[in-house]
C-alpha cells in the first residue's frame, strides 16, 4: 500500500497503551512493536508530542520503549495550533472532547488538529457512541465533522498490511 501512496497515520495513545498491557504486549507479540518501529522509520506512522507525554504517566516499559524507538514525535506548532482553533470553531461541541473530570484525555484534540495538519488517518480505540449525549463526545465524532478519516488498530493492521507470525 505505501509504494505509492503518501497515507500516514496519527496514532492515539490508546492504540499504544492497550497494545502494550493486553493484546499485543511485548512478551506475547514482539514483532507488533518491531513492525510498528520501522513504519515509524519509514514516517508512515507518528504521534503527537501530547500523546507521548501522556504515555510518560503510565506505570509500564511503554515510555522507555517509545523513547528508544524511531516512531516520530510531533511538536505543537502555530499550524497545529489554528487546526485545533478550527476544530472548536466548527462546532462548540467540540469542546467536550476534553473535559474537566480527566475522563477523556487532553491530548484527543491534538491528535486531530496533528492529523488534519499532516493529512494523516487518526488511528484510535475510541468508537463512536451512539448515545448522543452533547457532553460526552468522542475523537470518531469530531474525525466526522471535520472530514478527518479515522480508523481503529484492527482497520490499521489491515491498511499497514501487518502480518502477524505465531511460534511455538
Amino acid at each position: 500500500m505505501f509504494e505509492d501512496e503518501k497515507t500516514i497515520f496519527c496514532i492515539d495513545a490508546n492504540i499504544l497503551i492497550q497494545a502494550w498491557q493486553k493484546y499485543y504486549s511485548p512478551e506475547i507479540c514482539p514483532s507488533y512493536w518491531q513492525v510498528l518501529n520501522e513504519l515509524g522509520k519509514k514516517g508512515i506512522i507518528f504521534i503527537p508530542e501530547v500523546v507521548f507525554e501522556e504515555i510518560e504517566k503510565g506505570e509500564d516499559d511503554l515510555f522507555d520503549w517509545l523513547k528508544q524507538s524511531d516512531i516520530p514525535i510531533r511538536k505543537i506548532d502555530g499550524s497545529v495550533a489554528n487546526c485545533l482553533k478550527e476544530i472548536y470553531a466548527t462546532n462548540p461541541n467540540h469542546k467536550y472532547l476534553v473535559s474537566s473530570n480527566q475522563i477523556h484525555s487532553k491530548a484527543d484534540p491534538w491528535v486531530i488538529a496533528h492529523a488534519m495538519h499532516e493529512k494523516a488517518i487518526v488511528v484510535t480505540k475510541e468508537q463512536k457512541d451512539f448515545i448522543k449525549k452533547q457532553t460526552k463526545i468522542k475523537i470518531p465524532h469530531v474525525c466526522e465533522n471535520m472530514k478527518v478519516e479515522w480508523i481503529d488498530d484492527f482497520e490499521f493492521i489491515k491498511k499497514a498490511n501487518i502480518n502477524f507470525v505465531c511460534n511455538l
